[in-house]
């Protein structure tokens, strides 16, 4: 078993999904389900979770900067990224917590592949670059109509420079989502995150409880 000086490497769980998907009310109650198997979580965000991601966040979604250049935004995500694995991530499950976050690569072959076009090879190649073989150990996906998710982010009011494209480019990013877990369906749990969200909650804690080592303590 675990002890202090020698704990086992903390689970890596990623939360993914288009516009409106429901990320954020499912993270805080995933959280607090992990932290009642006495497992010490951390809780992060792309782009964002560091000083760095957290102003790269904020340029690339800011409506004013529309003239963002497709090769530009995705080497600003991989950025953001590398600052977060190497000040957050890999610390956190070295020490043996678990991480919770609110998008990682897949976003970048959703968004930026998908969504914008560009290539997916040169995406793998900065993958293994920044994540040297690094990948969640379960991968949410929350997948919903575009229709329904676009609903829901109008609902909130405010739209940021992503939620301002058209229907086809979401349509793009969900396609390459539900590509990528069919591609790998050990690391991938697909949620129809078009149901009410204690169920969409239930369905994802129950992904990630079978995990072990939540379990097991």
């Amino acid at each position: 078993g675990a002890s202090p000086m020698n704990p086992e490497r903390g689970k890596f769980i990623s939360v993914e999904g288009g516009e409106g998907a429901g990320k954020s009310t499912l993270l805080g109650g995933l959280r607090k389900a992990i932290e009642r198997h006495g497992v010490a979580v951390v809780q992060t965000r792309e782009p964002g979770g560091t000083a760095l991601g957290e102003r790269v966040r904020g340029l690339v979604l800011d409506p004013a900067l529309r003239g963002i250049d497709a090769q530009a935004e995705l080497l600003l995500m991989f950025a953001s990224r590398a600052q977060l694995l190497r000040e957050v991530i890999r610390p956190a499950l070295d020490a043996g917590h678990w991480v919770l976050c609110d998008r990682f690569t897949d976003a970048s072959y959703a968004y930026q592949g998908g969504g914008r076009g560009q290539p997916t090879a040169f995406i793998a190649d900065l993958e293994r670059w920044v994540c040297t073989g690094l990948q969640p150990d379960l991968t949410l996906l929350l997948d919903v109509p575009v229709a329904v998710g676009r609903g829901r982010v109008a609902a909130r009011g405010g739209v940021d420079r992503i939620e301002v494209e058209a229907d086809a480019f979401f349509e793009r990013v969900r396609a390459t989502y539900r590509d990528r877990a069919a591609a790998e369906p050990q690391r991938f749990r697909v949620l129809d995150a078009s149901q009410p969200p204690a169920a969409v909650l239930q369905a994802a804690a129950d992904a990630v409880l079978a995990l072990g080592g939540a379990c097991a303590t």
